[in-house]
């Protein structure tokens, strides 16, 4: 097992029993439902003081234990990534106040199997040394490589981007500048089956992109796009090998925009709010199939399915009605059937499944973590 990270970000146990009066504040940024290499999913919530854990007792079952706390203070943002190994990444923005005044780090953990403690919590410390500027900088966004290689990347205070990665054996390289300007908060790194990494980030001057030509190469920035996404909304899903689609909110539109590399954006629809659409890709009555969800603008859950790649036929909307506080979440279990998470006015994490039988049909009653 690999020791990632230098220096230790927090001396304190990583899980703890499980307790009722941790109660559920928010939901991370990016996966904050898993599926493990042991087929059984893993929820993930915010929490005063650090995260709560479900982890499900059986691949595609019912029954789930939780929730177990991971203590991490501090922490302002977090967003959960996975790569191809199915470890799970925990990328964290910590500001905590000393005697000299306030300072921001980026943090880091690692859980590298289902139901197991999360590793110890690493510092990454900031790419600026002054304490007043670095606390301008942005929430981390991140991405994993098919050689489990971890990037972090990050808004810096001139609105460009900033990027570390692991190097060799665990290591971390330094920080690097990769250009940009204006972007907005909301960063979306994807890796592609062959494992090139490409981010993604809506900014005043139109969708900033980076690419790797090659794996484990550097990422060069591409001349931006002239489409205008609303900020948090924007997601990507490999859609063919090598080949990413983007779905946003268009803020010139009342609905939801896809886009692929040498085309223009096609709408699909949906009356959505102003958080993120979330994308899955799974085979539907023998055909390849995408999945959306999205908290519409009346909060509460929407879905969406269309053929994959094939938009401009339509895609198929139908409004839940449960409630949906921030970002939902979708997953395959170890079935194959999809998972979807939200959270309630009330703090409460509920879930639903696809029932057997034609087409993506929810099961009525929603499930209470």
């Amino acid at each position: 097992m690999r020791r990632r990270g230098s220096d230790s970000a927090s001396s304190a146990p990583t899980l703890a029993a499980s307790s009722a009066r941790h109660q559920v504040c928010g939901t991370p940024r990016g996966r904050w439902m898993s599926l493990g290499k042991d087929g059984r999913l893993t929820l993930y919530a915010l929490t005063d003081g650090g995260l709560l854990r479900w982890t499900q007792r059986s691949p595609g079952g019912d029954r789930w234990d939780g929730p177990d706390f991971v203590p991490i203070a501090n922490l302002t943002d977090l967003t959960i990534v996975q790569g191809a190994d199915s470890y799970v990444h925990f990328l964290g923005r910590r500001e905590r106040r000393g005697s000299d005044g306030p300072s921001v780090d980026f943090v880091h953990a690692v859980q590298y199997q289902t139901g197991r403690p999360v590793a110890e919590w690493r510092t990454l410390g900031n790419f600026y040394r002054d304490r007043e500027t670095g606390r301008t900088v942005g929430a981390p966004a991140g991405a994993v490589d098919a050689q489990g290689t971890v990037f972090v990347f990050v808004r810096n205070a001139g609105g460009g981007l900033h990027m570390r990665r692991e190097g060799k054996g665990g290591k971390w390289g330094a920080w690097q500048d990769l250009k940009g300007s204006g972007l907005a908060a909301e960063i979306v790194p994807s890796v592609t089956s062959s494992g090139l990494v490409e981010v993604f980030a809506p900014s005043g001057r139109g969708a900033q992109q980076w690419r790797q030509d090659a794996p484990d190469g550097p990422l060069l920035i591409a001349p931006p796009l002239p489409f205008h996404a609303l900020e948090g909304s924007a997601t990507a899903l490999e859609t063919a090998p090598d080949r990413l689609t983007y779905y946003w909110t268009d803020t010139g539109r009342a609905g939801v925009v896809s886009y692929r590399a040498g085309a223009w954006p096609v709408p699909v629809g949906g009356q959505p709010g102003d958080g993120a659409v979330v994308a899955l890709r799974t085979p539907l009555d023998g055909y390849d199939c995408t999945v959306l969800a999205q908290r519409g603008a009346g909060d509460t859950l929407l879905i969406g399915v269309c053929g994959t790649e094939g938009e401009q036929g339509g895609v198929w909307w139908s409004d839940t009605t449960e409630e949906c506080v921030g970002d939902p979440a979708l997953a395959l279990d170890g079935h194959g059937r999809v998972v979807v998470a939200v959270r309630g006015r009330d703090g409460a994490v509920s879930i639903a499944r696809q029932d057997w039988g034609p087409g993506l049909t929810l099961s009525p009653h929603w499930h209470r973590l």
